[in-house]
């Protein structure tokens, strides 16, 4: 049987505006098993980002709990795994602009606690992987909006998380890369054995999920 890797119960976030507390997600729950693919789509500021964080330990829930499955720990809280329970891809890609593609993704192992040596392997080797292997040395300005997010999805891996988390991922490209980016990301975290969670508001996309959800009014409900 596949190993639970990440579990929500009973999250719930609310966030003060003007007219006083405004609940965004409400009584939450899921669990999520290694090698599946699970999407999340909802219409813009129904929540997904926010969910997304929670789930990856960028953000607290008010009421609730989020485990993942780490590697030597066991199920724990997201902050806690260091970055190596969870890796992350982002919308607009969040890459360092100073720093070539293989020092981003090496960097994000370094952080994780791997000597120079190895994170620069495995940075490589996962470059390669997602089809850069010749673009190493280039700084993201060097790159198209594609490439960057190729190297996101490469330094996301590169700690071997259980669960990647996908938020908007083919936002800023056009439909043909978007589409080459969902096989790659798709392809890579299967071939690796991780989860992925997919949000985005494309339902062609989320239908590629093997398990889909809705959020909507701050529920989360299957497809």
């Amino acid at each position: 049987m596949p190993d639970l890797v990440l579990q929500a119960r009973g999250v719930a976030k609310a966030f003060a505006a003007p007219s006083g507390r405004l609940a965004v997600l409400a009584d939450v729950s899921l669990e999520v098993f290694s090698g599946e693919s699970v999407s999340i789509r909802g219409s813009s500021g129904s929540g997904k980002t926010t969910l997304l964080q929670l789930l990856g330990g960028l953000d607290e829930p008010d009421v609730g709990e989020v485990r993942v499955l780490a590697p030597g720990l066991g199920l724990v809280r997201p902050r806690t795994s260091l970055g190596r329970g969870v890796g992350f891809v982002f919308q607009n890609y969040q890459l360092m602009p100073e720093l070539t593609a293989l020092e981003n993704v090496s960097l994000a192992a370094r952080i994780a606690g791997a000597s120079a040596g190895p994170a620069e392997s495995a940075a490589r080797e996962l470059l390669a992987q997602v089809g850069l292997a010749n673009r190493l040395e280039h700084l993201p300005a060097r790159l198209s909006g594609g490439e960057c997010q190729r190297v996101a999805i490469a330094r996301a891996l590169v700690n071997r998380p259980s669960v990647i988390l996908a938020d908007e991922p083919t936002g800023n490209l056009d439909e043909r890369t978007g589409v080459e980016i969902m096989d790659l990301l798709l392809g890579v975290v299967a071939e690796r054995g991780a989860a992925l969670i997919l949000v985005t508001h494309s339902r062609e996309f989320a239908e590629r999920a093997g398990r889909r959800f809705v959020l909507s009014g701050g529920v989360l409900s299957p497809a």
